[in-house]
């Protein structure tokens, strides 16, 4: 029987694309730059993101929150972009921040609610708790608890986020769910023993991309919307 959810936050419950390409664009204009870079900063920004993980996994680098990489990553966006001495230290704060004010998903709340009556909902996220705290209370994401990245000190697709967030739940793994549209996600959710739930978000990296077909059949959930899926585990609670 499933007892708890973690959700991936990050394209699953909100839209970043949209969230980040609409504040570069408006600091751009601010500028009176190019807004049409704004997609570019968003998108390069977005991909510095694993190779950043990457090195705290491997242990090159020591577990920083992302909020802190992300800060780093945007200066290497900025230099390939020449748009580094346009841009101060002020600026780039700005930037940042607008990850904690990114748009839910039109389904994601009233999902997240109905499901919240039946169990726990968590954030397994690899941004930061502060991260988590600040976009929750403006994005109106109800999370019963913010697990993730920081309670492992480390990122996902590493076991312990996983294991430490289903144990901060007070569940075994396989009475979790892992929630998410990203499905190297989920099998590595699946392969520390927790049920797997899929949505599609096919407007993650903007309404006009298209992305590879996912075999959502592998996953013990799957469903076109969010609110079908959250539906779908709560009767498996019944």
């Amino acid at each position: 029987m499933i007892k708890a959810a973690l959700f991936d936050v990050y394209g699953t419950c909100v839209d970043w694309h949209t969230g980040m390409r609409t504040a570069a664009e408006r600091m751009l204009a601010e500028k009176g730059l190019d807004v049409g870079l704004g997609r570019a900063i968003a998108e390069g920004w977005r991909r510095q993101y694993q190779p950043s993980m990457e090195r705290v996994r491997s242990g090159r680098d020591p577990y920083r929150p992302l909020d802190a990489i992300q800060i780093e990553t945007l200066d290497i966006v900025l230099d390939d972009l020449n748009l580094s001495h346009h841009l101060d230290a002020g600026d780039r704060a700005v930037l940042n921040a607008a990850w904690d004010a990114l748009p839910a998903w039109p389904d994601t709340r009233d999902a997240l609610n109905r499901l919240a009556t039946v169990m726990p909902v968590a954030a397994c996220s690899n941004g930061s708790r502060a991260m988590m705290a600040r976009l929750a209370a403006h994005a109106g994401l109800p999370w019963t608890a913010i697990c993730g990245a920081d309670m492992a000190q480390s990122f996902k697709p590493e076991p312990a986020v996983y294991l430490k967030s289903c144990a901060a739940l007070g569940f075994a793994p396989f009475e979790t769910v892992m929630v998410a549209c990203h499905d190297d996600d989920l099998d590595a959710a699946a392969a520390c023993g927790l049920a797997t739930a899929y949505v599609p978000r096919p407007a993650e990296w903007g309404a006009d991309t298209s992305s590879d077909p996912v075999d959502a059949s592998r996953f013990t959930f799957h469903a076109d919307t969010l609110s079908e899926l959250a539906d779908a585990i709560a009767r498996a609670a019944e």
